[in-house]
């Protein structure tokens, strides 16, 4: 390999292309339109445009990306995470274009990758599973059909992808039809593709995975745990390094259901084999990630084990052959996801523009960064822009570095999840020192943690809480009523004049519906003319690749003013209620 496409964005390919500079490889980045000045395209050897501003238009266009491969003179490609990266046909027509395909084989991919196939080979090789289908569901009826036996809670999981996309836990009949749509949708969207599998839920676990690499010979290689227990809408939101708090029994069986999972299928390059781990000890196989992960940094920092570079070396067939059979990790590391979110508004993604960017420094810390200060967040993609990694020699001195680390990291001009990774460091049931007092699951943010409302953010200047109206959002399938300054949005169909000023917009119709952030108009629910009940899911807004859904607080006669698929911005009138 001499010069190597990076399919992807943000933080990951900035990655990549240190990576390449490390091994010697020149980097071709792609951009869709509001990245053009993005640091990933301004880091790499070349740049070319993909000339679209959606993900369907653009990261995920095999065509478009092929031809910027060819274009470029490049020789490989690398697909980061996300995008096209678990898909088995881009891989495969990156080899048929006559290119290196910097990941498992595209075979890997359609075995592991189909979390169907993958649950098959995970018995087959004696890995823990809980009760699920044993194929993608035809519709919601054979959902239905399994809920029945089974009960609930239930989990819709996308068959094809990860990263928490098109999944959908239902608790109570009444959400069963309106969750499989959703997860039908947000996967196809995500993906590409729509198939859906359930399983039975199992509520309060925490999360642990063991990263491996494969020869694609049949060796496989451990390189240790993480959990990753800290999530929100089924999204991690930190990882540490090696999991906390398991027994040795518990390491042994999750490194050789590993370990036995990716060798069943002589498996090449870098996995991640993720589980579900129990209050009772419970150890349930949960999926396989056939990407790099987002958070690898971890495994890399207590392991010294450069994992994109793992990745360049299989793909030119040099092997693992100089790694044990398990990789012994020293310290312990924490990763912190630094998303453009406000915990303190239920986590929604927030665009716009960066002011201030000031990130940690130390010896024992590192920052992977995909913007700058000055630099946009789009709309239209993850709303992740960086990742802070500090390791310690014990997961106590790794906590107060973490600390520190928190308290330099300032990002002005759209909010982020700092101040939920600092008041996260001084929770009891994390920073534990006995598997006991170890508290946190997957569903801990949704159920239990008892201070987010705390991280809401001031009121703007000026504002009074008189101006304030209210809208609900749903969070984990749990409806949450959130204030907001009436100059910045819409009651849910509540008539709200813009802010007056001399050269702000014209006042919204009567009766409008604004848009809560910036994103794509999806799809509506509901038809114009139609009469609608107060809480009434008109429909759902895509922002940064989540479903958002739109809901009235009052009822009257529904009309659309802006049509499906068209990007809206926040504040704009999507539609009224007369």
């Amino acid at each position: 390999m001499k010069r190597v496409l990076i399919a992807n964005r943000g933080e990951i390919a900035v990655r990549i292309i240190r990576a390449c500079a490390s091994y010697g490889l020149e980097s071709v980045a792609v951009y869709a339109d509001p990245d053009a000045n993005a640091l990933h395209v301004r880091l790499a050897d070349q740049a070319y445009s993909l000339e679209g501003t959606t993900a369907l238009q653009t990261y995920l266009n095999t065509e478009k990306i092929l031809a910027a491969a060819k274009a470029s003179g490049a020789d490989a490609v690398h697909p980061g995470y996300g995008f096209l990266s678990e898909r088995a046909d881009f891989a495969a027509a990156v080899e048929a274009a006559g290119l290196t395909w910097i990941g498992p084989r595209p075979e890997n991919m359609a075995l592991l990758g189909d979390k169907v196939a993958a649950r098959r080979i995970a018995e087959k090789v004696g890995a823990p599973l809980v009760p699920g289908t044993p194929d993608p569901v035809a519709g919601v009826e054979e959902v239905k059909e399994f809920a029945e036996k089974h009960g609930f809670p239930i989990a819709i999981k996308a068959a094809f992808g990860g990263g928490g996309r098109g999944l959908k836990v239902v608790r109570q009949p009444d959400e069963l039809e309106r969750r499989f749509e959703s997860a039908v949708s947000e996967a196809t969207s995500a993906f590409g593709r729509g198939e859906c599998y359930v399983e039975r839920f199992v509520d309060r676990p925490r999360h642990v995975e063991a990263q491996v690499l494969g020869d694609g010979k049949g060796r496989v290689v451990v390189i240790g745990t993480r959990d990753c227990s800290i999530q929100r809408r089924h999204q991690k939101v930190l990882e540490e390094a090696p999991a906390p708090f398991l027994t040795p029994d518990q390491v042994e069986r999750v490194c050789t259901a590993a370990r036995d999972i990716c060798a069943a299928v002589k498996y090449r390059g870098v996995a991640t084999v993720e589980f579900m781990l129990g209050a009772d000890g419970l150890l349930s196989f949960l999926e396989v990630n056939t990407r790099i992960q987002v958070e690898h940094p971890v495994t890399e920092r207590v392991t010294g084990v450069d994992l994109i570079m793992r990745q360049f070396m299989i793909a030119e067939g040099k092997g693992i052959d100089d790694l044990p059979d398990i990789v012994p990790q020293n310290g312990h590391a924490f990763e912190f996801r630094i998303n453009a979110e406000d915990p303190g508004r239920g986590f929604l993604p927030q665009a716009g523009q960066i002011g201030r960017f000031d990130m940690p420094g130390g010896p024992f810390l590192r920052v992977d960064a995909g913007v700058t200060a000055d630099g946009m967040v789009p709309p239209e993609f993850d709303s992740m822009i960086a990742k802070i990694i500090v390791w310690g020699n014990t997961r106590e001195e790794a906590l107060a570095r973490s600390r520190q680390a928190m308290k330099e990291s300032t990002i002005d001009g759209i909010p982020t999840l700092i101040p939920f990774h600092r008041r996260i460091l001084q929770e009891p049931g994390f920073i534990a020192t006995t598997p006991e007092e170890f508290t946190v699951h997957t569903n801990w943010i949704e159920e239990d943690c008892p201070w987010l409302k705390e991280l809401a953010q001031p009121l703007p200047k000026g504002v009074k809480r008189s101006q304030v109206v209210r809208e609900w959002f749903e969070v984990d399938g749990k409806w949450v009523r959130v204030g907001f300054p009436a100059s910045l949005i819409g009651a849910g169909g509540g008539s709200v004049p813009a802010a007056k000023r001399d050269d702000g917009p014209p006042p919204p119709p009567e009766g409008a519906i604004l848009a809560p952030m910036n994103g794509v108009l999806g799809r509506w629910h509901v038809e114009t003319g139609e009469t609608v009940e107060p809480h009434t899911n008109l429909g759902t807004l895509e922002a940064m690749k989540m479903e958002n859904p739109i809901i009235c607080d009052r009822g009257g006669v529904f009309a659309q003013l802006v049509a499906e698929g068209t990007a809206v911005k926040e504040g704009q009138p999507i539609a009224t209620i007369a």
